[in-house]
């Protein structure tokens, strides 16, 4: 690790490196320390490090007093070692005293050799130690003349971004090539380690200084051994998805690339053959998913790309060959306000247990509305939040709360296993990305009735039939309980539609919101559910918001029009009414005006001609 870490010492910038037991190795740069490994350094580790680069009689000096020593380190100038052991720590620092450029002009890298076999330099007194303490060998000081050979310099290889907390077996592609999570908007560079030391390929912490990177050529997604791709490739699909600020990105065997804009699928480009689409696809699957996607032909998962960010991917095999789903996620968390949602959502963040549920049909922003939720929490308190994914979208950064996400598949086997194991890590609010079985929904009400607030999304058309699904759930036998717990645990429901703008350029939301009252629970708890919709309309006073007075709100500011509205309305009728427009009658026989024909209906670009052609690679 320190041959690799003294590396550091040839830039101008980082003036010290250090390691200590149980910290991350970490670099000093314009003042400021920044970890350069998310793996904390044993004792073991740090003494071992030391030896191989000739300092094991330092290293034994110091549980006497803390040594300090000076060495020459090829490419990088005199460095300066100061060591001190206490106990089981061990703690080391190195900081350059004489630039190499200073004294004489160097060509080759900076390295140091492992197991140089030539006797050790004798350590010079630490400034801070007394006569009684210093070795009588030590003379103050006399610096060590010791020079460390260089090893043969190693290619420096492009390396690319892969998911946070990836395991340890796909940290290696090649045995030139490694894998690197180099924070957005950068590849790192680093040079190749020999096949015997591959294990230690080092993870640079995303949150280091972003300085510390080169920013390098586009390389593709690469993680499990296939080469980069050139041409019509993935990194050119992703940049353009984003440059057209798509939301979806489908990469279909025998189609061309469909980019879904304002709801409507859209092909730009040239049609993709199925050699191709394999060539793409594969090269992204995780070692880890490979044998279960060879066996039940779909998988999922979520990468973080340099430059165009974190996407969750759904691959399947189908007819004319693979097919591939890319949910192109934003950067930052939005907030209520970006995405045109009331601020009585906030109000529910308030409770100190309970459930809230975000509803609505997929595809229809209940993870982005979910991700602003606990991004309020995040920011406004300092409770402590697991989240449970399949797999994790929005990443949240660190601000008041403390966050754990943990990925079914990755860091836990299943979302109740998740939720079971997460009642002991002393949380206050619990977030589930899909309350989809009747495990999940047992631990979550569970959860909510014992003092955590669950916030969780399901799959269901509106905000009065989840009540019914969740309810449906259990056995007859158990419903009655189950109606007392809901009703006593249940402090909202969200329910969304996204419509296209009039102008198709965007999508906006309409919402209804059941607040959890003393009315919506009399209702549950007496199996009146069907009167929901009654309470919805006289609830207004409550906080409650129906679908269709959020879509009349939307028609009305010139948002939406009124044909896309009615296309997601809950009762059309209704909606034309709050418009103040009756619906006209039909006359038998005669055929409804046809609607204008959406953007995937237009007729086909030829190939060469579409959007794509900018993002094009030789």
């Amino acid at each position: 690790m320190l041959d690799k870490l003294l590396r550091y010492l040839s830039r101008e910038d980082v003036a010290e490196v250090a390691v200590a037991t149980g910290r991350f190795p970490a670099v000093k740069v314009g003042g400021a320390w920044k970890a350069v490994s998310q793996t904390a350094m044993t004792s073991a580790d740090i003494l071992a490090s030391l030896d191989k680069i000739g300092a094991a009689s330092q290293a034994a000096a110091a549980l006497g007093a803390p040594a300090q020593w000076s060495f020459a380190v090829e490419g990088v100038g005199t460095v300066q070692g100061v060591l001190a052991r206490k106990d089981e720590a061990v703690q080391a620092r190195f900081v350059v005293v004489e630039r190499a450029s200073a004294k004489r002009p160097s060509k080759s890298p900076p390295s140091v050799a492992r197991g140089s076999k030539r006797p050790p330099a004798p350590h010079a007194a630490h400034p801070h130690a007394t006569p009684s303490t210093t070795r009588a060998s030590a003379r103050p000081g006399r610096r060590s003349s010791t020079k460390i050979p260089a090893v043969p310099r190693a290619p420096i290889v492009p390396v690319v971004a892969v998911p946070d907390n990836t395991p340890a077996d796909e940290l290696i592609i090649e045995p030139t090539r490694h894998v690197v999570h180099a924070g957005p908007g950068h590849v790192a560079h680093i040079p190749a380690a020999p096949a015997a030391d591959r294990a230690a390929a080092l993870m640079l912490d995303r949150d280091a200084d972003a300085s510390l990177f080169t920013k390098g050529p586009k390389v593709g997604y690469v993680t499990n051994g296939r080469v980069p791709l050139r041409g019509y490739d993935l990194d050119a699909l992703l940049e353009g998805a984003r440059a057209a600020q798509a939301t979806d990105l489908h990469v279909v065997a025998g189609r061309p690339p469909l980019f879904r804009l304002a709801g409507e699928l859209a092909p730009e480009g040239e049609v993709l053959d199925e050699a191709t689409v394999e060539k793409m696809l594969l090269a992204i699957v995780p070692a880890r998913l490979r044998a279960g996607f060879d066996q039940e032909g779909s998988c999922d998962f979520a990468l973080a790309h340099p430059k165009h960010g974190r996407a969750r991917i759904n691959i399947v095999k189908q007819r004319t060959g693979l097919k591939g789903c890319f949910r192109l996620i934003p950067a930052e968390v939005p907030s209520l306000e970006t995405l045109g949602l009331p601020r009585d959502i906030e109000k529910a963040t308030h409770h100190h247990q309970g459930l809230i549920v975000v509803t609505g049909p997929t595809g229809h922003g209940k993870t982005t509305t979910l991700a602003a939720i606990v991004d309020i929490i995040n920011t406004t308190t300092s409770h402590h939040v697991i989240t449970v994914e399949d797999p994790i979208e929005y990443v949240h950064g660190r601000k008041r709360a403390t966050m754990s996400q943990r990925e079914v598949g990755t860091h836990t086997k299943s979302f109740r296993a998740a939720l079971k194991g997460s009642l002991r890590e002393d949380p206050d609010v619990i977030v589930v990305g899909e309350l989809r079985d009747l495990e999940t929904m047992q631990m979550a009400l569970a959860a909510g009735e014992t003092g955590h607030l669950v916030i969780g999304t399901m799959n269901t058309p509106s905000a009065a039939k989840t009540i019914d699904r969740i309810i449906d759930m259990f056995p007859p036998g158990d419903q009655q309980q189950v109606r007392t717990t809901l009703a006593g645990a249940l402090k909202l429901v969200v329910g969304q539609r996204l419509v296209p703008a009039a102008d198709r350029s965007r999508m906006h939301a309409a919402v209804e919101l059941l607040t959890g009252t003393v009315a919506l629970w009399n209702l549950i708890r007496d199996e009146k559910t069907f009167q929901i919709p009654s309470l919805q309309q006289r609830g207004k006073a409550l906080g409650i918001v129906r679908l269709d007075d959020s879509l009349a709100d939307l028609v009305r500011a010139g948002k939406v029009d009124r044909e896309a509205a009615l296309a997601v309305a809950e009762s059309p009728d209704t909606l034309l009414s709050l418009l103040g427009v009756a619906r006209a009658p039909v006359a038998a026989g005669a055929a409804p005006a046809a609607p204008p024909p959406s953007a995937a209906q237009q007729p086909a670009q030829k190939p060469g001609g579409g959007f794509l052609d900018r993002f094009r690679k030789g």
